[in-house]
């Protein structure tokens, strides 16, 4: 399996490239679509679907272009399914009209359990805290986290829908259960591994 991370928009976004054999995942495209199509091109994979760990705006601002240019869908967790055509929802409403970021409709409500879509196989837990829909996608050796846990830090909970105590139970019940050795791959920042947020991350170190 191959990982490609992309930084993407104004405030440094994390957008993947996850993809095996001739299946390609796009995770969380959050803008620079051009940029996104152009590294997509270079792996000679295929997209097959995007996927959301949840909809703020900075995560989703390209999709509906990349949608488009591959045919693909979109898969988000039903709870945040109408953020994605509410910018005060997606938290896009501060910016002037026409910077508001407003999606089409997704085709599927990602579902809690096991996926395998072309030749990827991954599972969506529910890491809600930094928001109320927050999902992680868990594969064969590593975790996307999108806001829930970053490297040497948590996501921001003081946003619509956040809570620390579900952010902490999220980290601790769906993600530092995995081994130490998987990869964390952060909605912001450089990746990281579970061993080493365990023991080094200053919200969880006593």
């Amino acid at each position: 399996m191959h990982v490609k991370r992309l930084v993407t928009g104004d405030i440094d976004e994390n957008c993947y490239l996850i993809w095996q054999d001739q299946s390609l995942l796009i995770i969380d495209p959050g803008a620079d679509a051009a940029v996104i199509r152009q590294q997509i091109e270079r792996t000679g994979a295929s997209p097959i679907a995007i996927l959301l760990t949840h909809t703020h705006y900075d995560h989703i601002g390209a999709v509906d272009d990349l949608r488009d240019d591959y045919q693909v869908p979109v898969y988000v967790n039903p709870l945040e399914i109408e953020w994605l055509q509410h910018p005060a929802f997606n938290l896009s409403e501060k910016f002037p009209k026409d910077k508001q970021v407003i999606v089409r409709p997704a085709e599927y409500k990602l579902e809690l359990r096991d996926y395998t879509l072309g030749d990827m196989s991954f599972k969506v837990v529910p890491t809600p805290g930094h928001s109320i829909g927050s999902v992680s996608f868990i594969f064969s050796d590593s975790v996307v986290s999108g806001d829930t846990l970053f490297n040497g830090s948590i996501g921001r909970t003081d946003l619509p829908t956040g809570d620390l105590k579900q952010l902490f139970d999220s980290i601790q019940t769906q993600l530092f259960t995995l081994p130490d050795n998987y990869s964390v791959y952060p909605g912001h920042g450089l990746s990281t591994t579970i061993g080493y947020e365990k023991a080094m991350n200053p919200f969880f170190v006593n």
